[in-house]
């Protein structure tokens, strides 16, 4: 399979589970893993969330262009910026501390992505399974300590395969948030987290890079944009009918079938 057809397949992995607690990153690093595909410094698997975010910003622009305008004058407005803000900003000082950890451990071993995803499905199964009445409903209207409580645990989605958006939202959920909020919370994080950690990883990488990169993530770019258009809105729907189940079978399966070929290559 050639590097443009790679680059389409993972773009399009990436956008369908970016938004989803089975951990986008996780999958485009097993997937480029078992099919041979190198990209320099991973930026590729880094930048493509890049498309991913577009969606998101396509699907809420009313809300955030509301956000821009009305919180000069709207409490409740600024009250959810700031949060947004205090959510971040763990993420943001431990990434750059970590950053070569990340890039040249955790990125660089499978095995342990497997585990992670094999863990995270369990704890998600719990978090789903566990009878909670919710008290915050609303994302806009948590307690600035949850926003501050969510953002760390956000942090455990350095490791590869713990998923952005699944401990963003099991934060949630321990902190009393529905499964809708958590969920809605999630993608509004993603917007600063994910776009800080692309422009510093293209940064660090900035003199490795060359055209043929650029190719590669452009295809990447596009696949992961439409196709997480296309699932970011059924995701709110999905998890307000049915919960994350289903997202935390799937998150054991993957890291069971990984270990098995890791195993069966010699890897493991």
């Amino acid at each position: 399979m050639g590097d443009w057809l790679l680059a389409l397949l993972l773009g399009i992995v990436e956008g369908l589970t970016e938004f989803i607690p089975v951990s986008s990153t996780g999958h485009l690093l097993l997937l480029g893993h078992f099919l041979g595909f190198e990209s320099t410094g991973k930026t590729f698997e880094v930048v493509i969330q890049l498309g991913a975010l577009l969606a998101v910003i396509t699907v809420y622009l009313r809300r955030l262009f509301q956000l821009a305008t009305q919180w000069p004058h709207d409490p409740q407005a600024r009250h959810f910026l700031i949060g947004l803000l205090v959510a971040f900003l763990p993420a943001m000082v431990i990434g750059v501390f970590m950053y070569d950890i990340i890039k040249t451990v955790f990125f660089e071993t499978p095995v342990i992505i497997c585990v992670s995803l094999i863990i995270g499905g369990f704890v998600l199964l719990w978090l789903d399974r566990r009878p909670m009445t919710p008290v915050h409903l609303d994302a806009a209207k948590y307690p600035m300590r949850m926003y501050l409580i969510i953002g760390v645990v956000q942090c455990l989605a350095m490791i590869p395969g713990v998923s952005r958006s699944g401990a963003t939202i099991a934060g949630g959920l321990l902190l009393g948030a529905d499964k809708r909020s958590a969920a809605e919370f999630s993608f509004f994080l993603a917007l600063p987290t994910m776009g800080a950690a692309v422009a510093y990883d293209l940064f660090q990488n900035r003199a490795v890079l060359d055209f043929s990169d650029f190719g590669l993530i452009a295809i990447g770019f596009i696949a992961a944009t439409v196709t997480a258009f296309l699932t970011v809105r059924a995701v709110l729907a999905f998890v307000t009918r049915h919960g994350f189940a289903v997202f935390a079978w799937w998150r054991i399966l993957v890291g069971t079938v990984g270990l098995a070929g890791l195993w069966l290559t010699g890897a493991l």
